[in-house]
């Protein structure tokens, strides 16, 4: 996937879905040949995430907008902080001004979910992962604020890693059927992919083992206790992820345990957006 080119298709179409035939308010409001300048505002602490997506979507709707940053993607901010400004047409201003809040609301609120959940294994080998747990279409926005957060991106999608879930040991009728046939697959079609499993016990952990040639297990719904008894008997044979339940009361217990990843949906699927604004600079 060309991701510039699917960015830049995807704000035109999301332009095209709030204007419609016209931006009725506005045009019946403020003359057309008007100039006039805004600035976001912060209204809310957080990591601010999505300048950069505004900065497409000026240039864009109307190249003639004039947009100067002042804070950056991953910059902490607080209530009050001034972004960016926008000069040029007012008409181009409002209309573009509830897409570049979309993005970079729910972006932004990511970012901040997410250096949560890192900051609160600070000082451990554990990295976060975001997971598929996504808005259909906003995936590659969403994990790119996940990044900016301070996370790590699993996979992107069903096509750039393997991954073994409960549902597919069961349809394939057992762990050993189903890596022995994804691994007769990539060969067959001459794929270089990644290959986790996940392990939903001990017995299914010590079944992955034997059969090998995976990169990582993932220790799926199991407790703290028998998270640390898991990584001692995986013993850094293979990469360790757990999963499954872990909130940001559990999540360092299990960090503890010397697990390379957490991957939480949370990050994704559970935020608050960051309250910003748009607002009219006086003339």
């Amino acid at each position: 996937m060309d991701d510039s080119n699917y960015i830049k298709q995807f704000i035109v179409n999301s332009l095209s879905e709030d204007i419609g035939d016209g931006d009725h308010t506005s045009l019946s409001c403020v003359p057309k040949t008007q100039m006039g300048k805004a600035q976001l505002l912060v209204k809310q602490a957080g990591v601010l995430a999505g300048v950069n997506i505004a900065k497409m979507i000026y240039e864009i709707y109307d190249k003639n907008l004039k947009i100067n940053i002042l804070i950056e993607d991953g910059a902490l901010v607080k209530v009050g902080d001034v972004v960016f400004t926008i000069e040029g047409s007012e008409l181009a201003i409002l209309q573009t001004e509830r897409l570049v809040l979309n993005f970079m609301q729910r972006m932004s609120g990511i970012a901040t979910t997410t250096k949560e959940y890192v900051d609160l294994v600070q000082g451990l080998q554990t990295k976060i992962l975001d997971t598929r747990k996504t808005t259909p279409g906003m995936r590659i926005f969403e994990k790119n604020a996940v990044k900016i957060g301070g996370g790590e991106n699993h996979r992107m999608g069903l096509y750039d890693m393997i991954m073994i879930k409960d549902n597919h040991i069961d349809f394939a009728g057992g762990i050993e059927q189903a890596i022995t046939r994804v691994k007769n697959y990539l060969k067959e079609k001459n794929k270089d992919l990644r290959i986790e499993v996940e392990a939903r016990s001990f017995d299914e952990i010590e079944q992955i083992m034997n059969i090998g040639g995976v990169h990582r297990i993932m220790i799926d719904n199991f407790t703290v206790e028998d998270t640390k008894k898991a990584v001692k008997m995986i013993g850094g044979k293979y990469e360790t992820e757990s999963s499954g339940g872990i909130t940001k009361d559990t999540l360092r217990g299990y960090a503890e345990c010397g697990v390379d990843y957490i991957s939480v949906g949370a990050l994704t699927h559970q935020i608050e957006s960051l309250d910003l604004s748009l607002k009219a600079i006086s003339k």
